[in-house]
C-alpha cells in the first residue's frame, strides 16, 4: 500500500524545505528551527491538555484560527516559553512577526513552538539574530531542523513514507521530540507532519484527531504531562491527486499511510525515553470496548513497577494484572490472560507454570511485549513505553544544569 523512505526527512514530501542552527539558546547543540511550505498549506493540529498552555500554543492556536492555512513553523529548543506571563506571549509573537517579515508572509500564516526548561524567557536577541541566519539556509534535504527541536533527546526521529494516489505519488513524512514528561493526552513532544497530498484542512484535522488518539496519546514514559506538546500537519497541496476524503476510493491507503507515520513517531518517543534500555508494548484483547482496552494498555504500560520490573528483566506478572485491574476496575478478574511474548504467565487469573530463564531473556529484548486478553467482548487497543532505569532519575535530577 505504502514504501517507507530510506532517507526519512520533513522536506521529503513536494514544496517543503527546512533549517535548523545554533542560534545561543542552548550551550552546544542546534536550538532553532524553521519549516517552510512554499505555498499556503492546509493544516490541522491538536494540543497540550495541560491547563498551563506555553504561550507558543497560544499563539498558533491564534494563527490556526485565523484562517485554516500556514505557510511556516518556527521552533526553538532549550527554553519552553512557559509560565512567563506577558513578556513570554510578547515574545512568541514577536517570533511569529520576524518569521513573517523574513519569508514575505503574513503573521497567521507562521505557527510557534518551543520545548525546554519552563519558566524562563528567551534570549530574544539571539533569536532574532539565529532566524536571520536560518532563512537563508532554507533547503530541501535538510537535516538539522531535526536536530534543532530536541532537548533531552539521544536521537533524531523521523520516519517517511510514499504511495500512488489516482496515479499520483504522494508523501508523508514526519519529525518528532520527546523524551520525558510523556504521558498520555500527549507529552513533552513535539511532532510535525507533512504531505503532498490534495487534502482539505477540516478532513485533515479529523485525520489527525483520530490517528492521534491511537499514537502519541498511547504513548508514557513517565507519567508527566507537558505544558507545551503539539502536533501540527502540514499539507502542501501540491501532488496532484483529486481531493482526499472518506469518500475518495483511495481513502483507507492514505489514512494507513499517515497512521503508519504517527505510529512510528510515537514509538520512537517512548523508545528514547529518558534514561530508558527498552521499548515496552503493551498489547490488549477481548476488552468490552475499545475504550476499556485503552485504559487497561494505558494503565500497564505506565506503571512504575511494572517499568522497574522490565528492567530488572523480572517476570513479575503480578504487577501487570495490578495495574490492568485499577485501569478498568469492573474487568473480570476470573478470566484474564497474560503473556510476555510468547510465554504464557496467567490464565483464568490464576498463575501459570513458566521458565523464569525463558521469561528474563523475552524481557531482555530491545522491545519487550506484554500481551493481556479479557476474554469480555471484542475491544482492543496498543500502548507503547520504557522501562524505569537509574539514569532517568539522574537526568532528571539535574535538568536544569
Amino acid at each position: 500500500m505504502f514504501s517507507v523512505a530510506s532517507d526519512a526527512k520533513i522536506t521529503f514530501p513536494n514544496g517543503f524545505v527546512a533549517a535548523g542552527m545554533h542560534a545561543g539558546i542552548k550551550r552546544k547543540r542546534p536550538d532553532l528551527g524553521l519549516l517552510v511550505c512554499e505555498v499556503p498549506a492546509s493544516v490541522a493540529a491538536v494540543y497540550t491538555t495541560n491547563a498551563f498552555q506555553a504561550a507558543p500554543l497560544k499563539v498558533t492556536q491564534e494563527s490556526l484560527g485565523a484562517g485554516r492555512r500556514i505557510q511556516a513553523i518556527v521552533v526553538n529548543s532549550g527554553i519552553a516559553n512557559a509560565c512567563t506571563g506577558r513578556k513570554g506571549l510578547e515574545d512568541a509573537y514577536q517570533m511569529r512577526k520576524k518569521t513573517a517579515d523574513l519569508l514575505g508572509i503574513p503573521e497567521h500564516f507562521v505557527a510557534v513552538a518551543s520545548t525546554g526548561v519552563i519558566g524562563e524567557y528567551l534570549p530574544m536577541e539571539r533569536v532574532e539574530q539565529g532566524l536571520d541566519q536560518l532563512v537563508p539556509r532554507l533547503q530541501k534535504g535538510d537535516d538539522k531542523f531535526a536536530q534543532a527541536i530536541l532537548t533531552t533527546d539521544t536521537c533524531t526521529k523521523q520516519v517517511a513514507v510514499e504511495l500512488q494516489i489516482d496515479g499520483k505519488c504522494v508523501r508523508i513524512a514526519g519529525v518528532a521530540k520527546g523524551s520525558g514528561m510523556i504521558k498520555p493526552n500527549m507529552a513533552t513532544m513535539l511532532a510535525f507532519i507533512t504531505t503532498d497530498a490534495v487534502i482539505d484542512s477540516d478532513v485533515l484535522q479529523s485525520l489527525l484527531w483520530k490517528e492521534t488518539d491511537l499514537s502519541f496519546n498511547m504513548i508514557t514514559v513517565d507519567g508527566d504531562t507537558s505544558t507545551n506538546d503539539m502536533v501540527i500537519t502540514m499539507a502542501s497541496n501540491l501532488a496532484g491527486n483529486q481531493p482526499l476524503g472518506r469518500n475518495h476510493p483511495e481513502w483507507n491507503q492514505f489514512r494507513a499511510a499517515f497512521a503508519y507515520v504517527c505510529e512510528e513517531l510515537a514509538k520512537m518517543i517512548a523508545r528514547d525515553g529518558e534514561g530508558a534500555t527498552r521499548l515496552i508494548e503493551v498489547k490488549v484483547a477481548g476488552a468490552g470496548s475499545d475504550e476499556t482496552a485503552r485504559k487497561v494498555a494505558k494503565a500497564v504500560v505506565g506503571s512504575n513497577l511494572v517499568k522497574a520490573a522490565i528492567y530488572g528483566a523480572d517476570a513479575n506478572w503480578g504487577r501487570i494484572v495490578c495495574a490492568a485491574g485499577y485501569g478498568a476496575p469492573d474487568l473480570n478478574a476470573d478470566a484474564v490472560e497474560v503473556r510476555l511474548g510468547e510465554i504464557p504467565v496467567v490464565r483464568e487469573g490464576l498463575p501459570l507454570p513458566f521458565d523464569e530463564l525463558e521469561a528474563e531473556k523475552e524481557l531482555k529484548k530491545e522491545t519487550v511485549r506484554i500481551i493481556l486478553d479479557l476474554h469480555q467482548g471484542n475491544g482492543c487497543a496498543t500502548a507503547w513505553g520504557c522501562d524505569l532505569t537509574y539514569e532517568y532519575v539522574r537526568i532528571n535530577a539535574s535538568y536544569r544544569t
